[in-house]
């Protein structure tokens, strides 16, 4: 009964958000400084953990075809496909949902702690348009940063061919390039968007609607990572079925 109650607040909490709008010349700010925080912040994780995996991806690739009838080129292929198709929109979703959701959970938690939005309220501002819907905004940008993660995942993944010896730089390329549909990178742009919207109100639901204290609040960002990495897993299923399960 509880868990349906928090669905229920979460959708009002959506519906809300679009009600008597900030005024623009305050809302820019807001989406820029989040824009700030949310994306910008964390270009340097996402570019350090793809470029790395791409290359882990890679190595365990090559070092599982040891047949030598099989083409050297599917490592380029599999590094492709793991890299677009999971890596880049899903698991690097479910470590934002553990970085920008705690900081978005903590900063609204810790506004409501020390009554911020209790006066903005008094104040006749609608808090949930003034906090909430200026990252949702941000995060439209993530599918940015999700491209970027992309790249730099298949050149993690190069890097380790030319470096350990595990492929030729040429059938890597040629593997990159076999059978590539781009409705593979629509799906993978799909996903981000929706993940994005994810990211941006689960935490902040459990933000806002936070009762209690400081404890509470890094209590209360705990579990908007779980339920949003829990969320991010659920759609992953749905959309891959819906999408590629044809």
């Amino acid at each position: 009964m509880t868990y349906l109650y928090n669905i229920g607040s979460y959708f009002l909490m959506i519906a809300e958000m679009f009600r008597k709008p900030t005024k623009w010349s305050v809302m820019k700010t807001l989406i820029f400084k989040d824009i700030n925080d949310l994306i910008i912040g964390s270009l340097g994780i996402i570019a350090f953990i793809s470029f790395f995996v791409g290359g882990v991806i890679t190595i365990q690739t090559a070092l599982n075809i040891d047949n030598p009838l099989i083409p050297k080129y599917l490592v380029g292929f599999a590094t492709r496909q793991s890299v677009i198709l999971e890596f880049a929109p899903t698991f690097t979703s479910i470590i934002m949902a553990g970085k920008v959701g705690s900081f978005i959970t903590s900063s609204i938690g810790t506004m409501r702690v020390t009554e911020q939005i209790d006066a903005l309220e008094v104040m006749g501002i609608n808090s949930l348009n003034y906090l909430v819907f200026p990252k949702v905004v941000a995060l439209m940008l993530y599918p940015f940063t999700i491209a970027i993660g992309m790249f730099l995942g298949i050149l993690g993944g190069m890097a380790a061919c030319v470096f350990g010896g595990y492929t030729s730089l040429a059938d890597y390329i040629i593997g990159i390039q076999t059978d590539f549909e781009t409705f593979h990178v629509i799906y993978a742009f799909v996903k981000t968007f929706i993940f994005a919207f994810v990211l941006a109100t689960i935490p902040s639901f459990h933000g806002y609607y936070m009762k209690g204290g400081a404890l509470e609040v890094g209590k209360a960002s705990t579990t908007s990572f779980v339920w949003t990495a829990v969320v991010v897993i659920l759609l992953n299923y749905i959309l891959t079925d819906m999408m590629l399960g044809q």
